[in-house]
């Protein structure tokens, strides 16, 4: 199980990656990291700011750009599968 997820947390995260890869996205990537990088590269914002927003009812602030970080920084992966 992973270090700090709860078993459903973890399957929300996979749920999100396989409705990311059906959108025509990376497979193992969550829309909120997707979200976060179509913003920074200019092509659309709107998708962010809606999931930004209900995320912000649970209390999740800047969701979009800390799923960015946690995939970069590959804290999804177990850690003896992280390179760096």
């Amino acid at each position: 199980m992973p270090g700090s997820y709860s078993y459903g947390k973890s399957v929300l995260i996979a749920l999100d990656q396989v409705v990311n890869a059906l959108c025509g996205g990376w497979p193992d990537e969550t829309l909120s990291s997707r979200a976060w990088r179509w913003e920074q590269a200019g092509k659309r914002s709107w998708p962010r700011r809606v999931i930004d927003r209900a995320a912000a009812i649970f209390g999740d602030t800047n969701h979009c750009r800390e799923s960015y970080e946690s995939e970069r920084l590959l804290r999804q992966m177990p850690p003896e599968l992280r390179l760096f």
